[in-house]
């Protein structure tokens, strides 16, 4: 079966769901938790660095994000290896992602606390674009905040039927099934087209 997957990304982990469809119904194949940290201070590289030398902040957050963009890439490298497993070949990965981040330096970014929110914020989404375009499998980034207006445009069906289908795939699957996995849900069916 053709596959998709889907990923929500918050500190240190993203929710992952994986689309399919069978006799052209969306059926969930797989969907779980994938850490994406391994010790707990790198959820939040800049602000771990906050408070630091500039030598040691800049260090630090350039190991955050380095082991960020590895495990990434590892998990993502994991799941292919799994659906393959299954059988299935995986035809997209849709991220959920917000605005981009300005071309700030590690010490303009640490000197407004604002700053480190939304750099942590935009941190794990791109890691995981990053991990899909690395693994060769066609990355769709679907803008967060404008995601209700994606139904009808790319999946041809109404909010209502797509609140339908999503509240169908949750009843298969049972918890959790909360926003992070619907919206996960969503971005996999948009990337699996």
């Amino acid at each position: 079966m053709k596959v998709a997957f889907g990923l929500k990304a918050h500190s240190g982990w993203a929710a992952l769901v994986v689309v399919g469809k069978d006799d052209g119904e969306y059926v969930v194949v797989d969907r779980r938790r994938i850490e994406l940290v391994e010790e707990t201070w790198a959820k939040q590289p800049y602000h771990a660095a906050e408070g630091c030398k500039p030598e040691v902040a800049r260090d630090l957050v350039k190991r955050g994000i380095a082991a960020a963009n590895r495990i990434a890439l590892r998990e993502l490298r994991g799941s292919l290896k799994l659906e393959e497993k299954r059988g299935n070949k995986v035809v997209g990965c849709g991220v959920l992602v917000t605005n981009p981040m300005p071309d700030w330096s590690t010490d303009e970014i640490l000197a407004v606390h604002f700053r480190m929110h939304k750099a942590e914020g935009v941190l794990f989404r791109e890691v995981l674009c990053d991990a899909a375009t690395k693994c060769n499998v066609p990355l769709v980034k679907v803008p967060e905040k404008s995601l209700g207006a994606y139904p009808e445009k790319t999946l041809k069906m109404s909010v209502g039927d797509l609140t339908k289908t999503i509240s169908m795939l949750g009843k298969s699957v049972g918890s959790p099934w909360g926003k992070d996995q619907k919206e996960a849900a969503v971005a996999a069916m948009i990337a699996l087209g």
